[in-house]
């Protein structure tokens, strides 16, 4: 599957799709902590679902302590399930899921799909589809670490032969094996200026904000 170029003059955010859940396996959170700290090293934005919790929680921690931006956006009924009070970066307390999507969907330059369950699953086909039916124009990468999406592959290449997806509107979603490779196909520079180990050493990461939208 091909990447899709992006074209645009502002800081990269990445949003991150993944679980609230830290999954069965130790190597989930450790993918997770790799890639926010692979965000940080180049100089990316993080937006993610707003959760303090399992991957998502990782993620968030790990490209905080980094000291680049981190965006959360979570609705007003998973407050009390995801935690948000103890999240990383500014939090934007939505009324519902659709218009977390769509937040986290404009306020991002492209997007990681990392481990999760129903959630990551349903936010990785919307993206999808709008990038099928021309409402953005946006990359995707799956973080296949592990052989984790491996079925969900399988499944999007049966749609294909059965006629129901073409080759071409599948080639917006790309796959990587690891944190790096998935923000080279996502266009951020493997060198930034600032870099992030400068921005630890010249301030401080941010203090965490939740605001009511």
């Amino acid at each position: 599957m091909a990447t899709m170029s992006v074209i645009s003059n502002t800081p990269h955010r990445i949003a991150v799709f993944c679980g609230a859940r830290a999954g069965a396996r130790p190597e989930y959170i450790e993918l997770a902590r790799e890639f926010g700290f692979a965000l940080a090293r180049r100089g990316a934005g993080l937006v993610y679902g707003g959760g303090s919790v399992g991957v998502m929680g990782a993620v968030a921690e790990a490209a905080f302590s980094g000291g680049v931006s981190v965006t959360g956006v979570i609705p007003h009924k998973l407050f009390e399930r995801e935690r948000p009070e103890v999240s990383r970066g500014e939090i934007f307390v939505v009324r519902t899921m659709h218009e977390r999507k769509a937040r986290m969907y404009k306020l991002s330059r492209g997007f990681a799909v990392l481990p999760g369950g129903i959630g990551t699953f349903d936010e990785l086909m919307e993206v999808a589809t709008w990038n099928q039916l021309g409402f953005h124009r946006k990359p995707i990468v799956l973080v296949n670490h592990g052989g984790f999406f491996d079925p969900l592959i399988g499944l999007l290449n049966n749609v294909v032969t059965e006629g129901f997806l073409s080759h071409e509107e599948l080639s917006c979603i790309a796959i990587a094996m690891t944190a790096d490779e998935a923000l080279d196909q996502l266009g951020c520079a493997a060198t930034p200026i600032p870099t992030a180990e400068s921005v630890l050493e010249e301030a401080p990461p941010a203090p965490q904000h939740i605001s009511a939208v």
